[in-house]
């Protein structure tokens, strides 16, 4: 059992076969710059129209932004940063209690990304936790380390006040209500990956995970501050994210693009790998309720437009994301409306 996940705590002198991607897929195929203007927006001051704007032109231009003074503690950060470390440094045959390929499971360790599916798989290995309502998943948690639930549990609340109000501004960026969103998204489901990414030998070989959008509405992201890894594209290039400190990256998803009609775009990004350190990244999303059914306010239908996309619930939307593989072809187009 032990071989189905890489962090071992064995380090690889040479990559799996199972891991290389084909040559025309590889990081380095294409030149990466540093991206030099990520939005960075102080969402816990000022005018709340400005910060609308600001998080509105992100939205329309690059598809993610970084947030600062967002009012989860630095504590509660600390804490959720050390229990991940910790849990991907136990032994492997005390995670591996906890493995399973099922995807509808709502607490798995697992690896790469379907690897029922997938060709090619990804040099990661990760922890996937079911969030809210917190009551309901958070006894079925990992017990060890022994905080897990508490620090973990403090972190899923704190993020989750964060989302909501970040959907807020979205709304009224949009010339909405700022409940807007929120009413069609439903009771939102929330779930976190713990993403770990081992020393990897050949990293210019394969990726932590390729090129893709994200199924969700919202995306909250607590990259590693010391290892880089985030990589978006913009205007049609592969630029590098580098950590701001105590921000949060914000992507937006595949059902904000759809509810927004088009205007704002789900963010396409990969996660490469390097052959030094370690990387973490702890992802936290939001998702719309399974039976809300996801169509573009008539508010925004204006001026002779059109929905771009069909009605469907996230259930039907993510049966299709999981029936296919991460880097296949966007899945918001099977939902498009002919033109």
């Amino acid at each position: 059992m032990a071989g189905k996940v890489i962090s071992t705590g064995i380090r690889y002198t040479k990559l799996p076969e199972s891991y290389i991607r084909p040559v025309n897929d590889r990081p380095n195929f294409s030149p990466v710059s540093e991206c030099n203007d990520v939005p960075v927006i102080n969402i816990g001051a000022g005018d709340r129209r400005l910060i609308s704007k600001q998080i509105g032109d992100a939205c329309r231009d690059y598809g993610f932004f970084q947030v600062v003074n967002h009012g989860v503690p630095d504590e509660v950060v600390k804490k959720m940063e050390k229990v991940g470390g910790e849990f991907f440094r136990l032994p492997v045959e005390e995670k591996m209690k906890l493995y399973s390929e099922d995807p509808a499971k709502t607490m798995r360790l697992s690896t790469s990304f379907n690897v029922q599916k997938e060709q090619v798989h990804n040099w990661r290995d990760y922890l996937r936790l079911h969030c809210y309502p917190l009551d309901q998943y958070s006894p079925e948690w990992p017990t060890n380390p022994s905080y897990f639930k508490e620090y973990v549990g403090n972190y899923c609340t704190a993020v989750r006040e964060l989302g909501m109000r970040i959907l807020e501004f979205i709304s009224e960026s949009l010339g909405l209500e700022k409940e807007r969103l929120i009413s069609i998204l439903g009771e939102q489901g929330q779930h976190m990956a713990i993403n770990h990414y081992p020393v990897c030998p050949e990293p210019e070989l394969t990726y932590g995970l390729p090129g893709h959008t994200d199924p969700n509405a919202l995306t909250i992201l607590l990259q590693d501050t010391l290892v880089s890894g985030l990589q978006v594209l913009k205007d049609g290039k592969w630029v590098a994210i580098k950590p701001y400190p105590n921000a949060f990256v914000i992507n937006i998803g595949d059902q904000l693009e759809a509810l927004s009609n088009g205007e704002y775009k789900s963010v396409w990004h990969r996660a490469v790998v390097n052959s030094d350190q370690p990387r973490m990244s702890i992802a936290s999303f939001l998702c719309p309720c399974n039976d809300s059914v996801l169509s573009a306010p008539d508010e925004l239908i204006k001026d002779g437009s059109k929905r771009v996309f069909k009605d469907y619930t996230y259930t039907e939307y993510y049966k299709k994301f999981w029936s296919r593989n991460l880097d296949q072809e966007h899945c918001l187009e099977f939902f498009k409306n002919q033109q």
